[in-house]
């Protein structure tokens, strides 16, 4: 997906927090002259620009620092924000959904723009700052290969690239093995572990372990300690050098104490978010058709007290999957807030940016997210590990933090 160039207005805007209305207010310029700005089809006034530039250094001026990473496959920014809450600064973001882009760019102060797709940066990996830690919530494709073992025996060549050839984890390793950076950590779908038959997941490991020489563990997570969601996602976490983290012996807040549903529901909700008559009418025909059937198909309906099923990307087309019950009323979705907090997206006193994004696209975009407050606890109990990994190269680290 080729990405349209930016115009300098919409770069500093996003990088000052500004929705469009926000920044046209903020210079004082009509919204027809801010469409002319946006679109480029006519140059902003020089003390428009300063005025955005000011706003935009402000912001920038309180971002954090002690370690680097880059953020790949960025989504909205559910990995940066657990490693931003340790200390560490982004450098780098590659995410190729131009909605996606908007809800990252008005949520992080960057001084780069976000790179669209990846392929380009994986075929020339120095186009990428250097950095310490390497985030990925990668998308999972099938690989098509034959197994290692196989290969060997013929007498055939293997390795990721060949192994892994065309898939956007690919892309990853290509990136991970020419920075060589102190760590990194992956995101994905607890099912990439039993995909086809464990190949997939075996084939990652190998590539990790004994291509490219990190010391990796995984371990597959439910979010349920720190949200009101069942949401099970594999993390994998890779040390350059031999470092006495335990992935899996971190002992996770008791899950029955976590939240329930209650906590993330607002108070007031629009009525556009109740189900139509006839969506009702449908979901209702279709769980009896498939429980007729034996299947266990259909809507779920929660309460208050209740932690829902996974959030998916497809929300936005009947909120089938979450139901929010209303006594006497037909049930409703849920908001984009409220799903913003139910991926612990939103921070006290401190609400997720969403404006100027269409529904359908946040629904999309926190389905597909990782559950901030989960990725928190694994970077907290990364933190003096990872500190350990980078602090013999104290010039190294300097360069890299400071350019």
């Amino acid at each position: 997906m080729k990405q349209k160039k930016l115009t300098a207005f919409t770069r500093l805007s996003r990088q000052a927090g500004f929705s469009f209305e926000e920044s046209i207010e903020h210079i004082e310029v009509s919204r027809s002259t801010g469409y002319r700005y946006r679109t480029g089809t006519s140059r902003p006034k020089p003390a428009a620009m300063k005025l955005l530039a000011q706003a935009a250094a402000a912001r920038m001026a309180s971002t954090p620092g002690w370690f680097t990473f880059i953020d790949l496959f960025a989504g909205i920014g559910g990995l940066r924000k657990g490693f931003e809450s340790i200390g560490g600064r982004c450098v780098f973001t590659s995410e190729w959904d131009k909605y996606s882009q908007q809800t990252y760019a008005q949520n992080f102060p960057d001084n780069h723009p976000i790179a669209g797709d990846i392929r380009p940066f994986s075929k020339k990996p120095s186009l990428i700052p250097s950095h310490n830690v390497l985030l990925a919530g990668f998308p999972c494709q099938p690989f098509s290969l034959a197994g290692v073992s196989k290969k060997n025996s013929l007498g055939r060549p293997h390795g990721f690239l060949c192994d892994t050839q065309g898939t956007l984890f690919f892309d990853t390793a290509q990136i991970i093995a020419h920075h060589e950076p102190d760590a990194f950590v992956l995101e994905n779908v607890k099912n990439l572990m039993s995909h086809d038959g464990g190949k997939t997941f075996g084939t990652i490991m190998h590539v990790l372990q004994e291509e490219l020489g990190y010391q990796v563990q995984a371990r597959v997570i439910s979010s349920e300690s720190w949200v009101p969601q069942k949401r099970q996602r594999v993390i994998i976490v890779g040390f350059r050098k031999k470092i006495d983290f335990d992935l899996n012996a971190l002992v996770l807040p008791d899950p029955s104490l976590g939240p329930k549903l209650g906590t993330i529901l607002e108070e007031e909700v629009d009525p556009k978010y109740t189900l139509t008559e006839h969506l009702w009418n449908y979901l209702q025909d279709y769980r009896r058709k498939h429980e007729a059937a034996g299947h266990g198909f259909g809507y779920s309906l929660f309460g208050p007290n209740d932690v829902t099923r996974t959030l998916s990307a497809r929300y936005h087309k009947d909120g089938s999957e979450i139901l929010i019950a209303q006594p006497g009323n037909r049930p409703r979705r849920l908001t984009p807030r409220e799903c913003s907090r139910l991926m612990g997206f939103d921070e006290e006193g401190k609400p997720f940016n969403i404006r100027g994004v269409s529904d359908t696209q946040l629904y999309r975009q926190f389905g597909n997210s990782v559950v901030v407050p989960m990725v928190k606890f694994v970077a907290e109990n990364m933190k003096d590990h990872l500190a350990r990994a980078v602090q013999p190269g104290a010039e190294r680290q300097r360069r890299l933090a400071f350019g």
